[in-house]
């Protein structure tokens, strides 16, 4: 196998479905078309054809083919699109006939997005991007998925490089012509140190945008309290269906349940755990209690349905739960989950805290590996900045330019991009 291959793949629904487009992408996709359909239209003019198996000229579909020469295709290479009827078997014999074709094959996930990082059609923050994107769910996931694709983040890393490159060469520069005149050594320095913070400042204000594993698993909601508080019928309340165990007997929910559920277009993964007391003759209990405290700790918003004066934390939303059993003179947000008492308000209340934690309206988010490289850049840019010799300061914005490239992936391992691009389904 080798990326010098044709590669072919349906790049539509899964039949049985109104079209289905098969892609093919490769040297050999030329003389692909012209073996099926007997002639190459004009490039990117959609074409009327009678397709035909070149092994015995029987008829496989009438069909809309589509010429794309590269190099301006998604892929980098030649690319033909063939736009078949998209019944099973109108699919698996266009297929069939590809496959017998010398030098093509069907493409493996993801090797379509390889080919066009392959070849600089996007970068590997783009398919991160359209990685997520084909994933998403909800409307603020699709939204930030699609900024990075087109290159938000992609145009401020090129930013980011070029003040590294500028600021290299003002310190090679003092180093290789401090004597010479025209070079004012002394008055370099401060403007290397003042580029490097005005970098550093603007690298560092990007570490504190909201993550994309918050974004694409969601804003974790834990529900927490005293056994019998009421948490289990509030998640299902919350969640619109019975995802736990409602029971009055205290110590019915042993372990963490947790429920994706999208609310106004923004994901949220809620927790119920177990009831939290100091003492218990139950092993099992015992775990779900330990387990609970660890929920507390990794939650991005806590609904403590327990005494006041016991919240985990100083912004979990207290939550006066069963206010249809239980008096209203209880401090926090009054609540039935029984009756809907309360309800919208606590809601309104989830939503509002949601959007602080995530990207705003034009933002995009990082992946752990994006912050992670940032992360890096920026030390790199403290260090320069620190550095009471020039010759250190140089080296360290070198290095912050090798952290560049990796973000870009234009410097990666090879089994990294291989993970990333697994995960791909098959034609994309």
């Amino acid at each position: 196998m080798t990326r010098r291959d044709s590669i072919f793949a349906l790049s539509s629904g899964a039949p049985p479905a109104g079209i289905g487009v098969i892609r093919v992408s490769g040297p050999q996709t030329r003389p692909a078309l012209l073996a099926l359909a007997g002639r190459v239209p004009p490039a990117r003019q959609a074409s009327l054809a009678l397709l035909r198996d070149p092994q015995d000229a029987m008829p496989l579909d009438r069909a809309l083919i589509l010429w794309l020469p590269g190099p301006a295709t998604v892929t980098g290479e030649d690319m033909v699109e063939l736009h078949c009827h998209g019944g099973r078997a109108v699919i698996a014999a266009v297929e069939a006939a590809l496959g017998a074709m010398p030098g093509l094959r069907r493409a493996e996930p993801g090797e379509f997005t390889r080919r066009a990082f392959d070849h600089g059609r996007m970068d590997l923050n783009a398919v991160e991007g359209l990685s997520d994107l084909l994933a998403a769910e909800t409307q603020s996931q699709r939204r930030a998925a699609l900024l990075m694709v087109e290159g938000h983040f992609s145009r401020r890393i090129d930013q980011w490089r070029r003040a590294l490159l500028d600021l290299s060469a003002m310190a090679e520069a003092a180093l290789d012509f401090s004597d010479e005149d025209d070079v004012p050594d002394a008055a370099i320095e401060a403007r290397i140190g003042d580029g490097i913070a005005a970098l550093a400042a603007d690298v560092g204000a990007l570490l504190d945008a909201p993550s994309a594993e918050r974004l694409r698993d969601g804003v974790r909601v834990v529900l927490a309290g005293p056994p019998n508080a009421g948490k289990s019928t509030l998640l299902n309340a919350l969640v619109g269906r019975e995802a736990a165990i409602v029971s009055d007997i205290a110590g019915t929910t042993r372990d963490r349940i947790e429920v994706p559920a999208a609310i106004d277009g923004v994901a949220f993964l809620f927790t119920d755990t177990a009831g939290l007391r100091e003492e218990t003759g139950d092993a099992i209990e015992a775990i779900g209690i330990d387990r609970a405290r660890a929920a507390l700790d990794a939650a991005d918003i806590i609904l403590w349905l327990g005494e006041p004066d016991a919240l985990p934390r100083a912004d979990a939303i207290l939550v006066a739960a069963q206010s249809d059993r239980v008096a209203d003179d209880r401090p926090g947000l009054s609540l039935s989950a029984r009756t809907g008492e309360g309800m919208a308000a606590l809601v309104a209340l989830l939503q509002q805290r949601a959007r602080a934690l995530l990207p705003g309206e034009g933002d995009y988010a990082l992946h752990r590996r994006q912050r992670d490289l940032v992360g890096q850049l920026l030390d790199h840019l403290h260090a320069a900045r620190a550095a009471r010799d020039l010759l250190v300061t140089a080296e360290e914005l070198r290095l912050g330019r090798s952290v560049v490239d990796s973000l870009t992936g234009q410097a990666g391992t090879e089994d990294m991009l291989d993970r990333l691009f697994s995960g791909f389904c098959i034609g994309k």
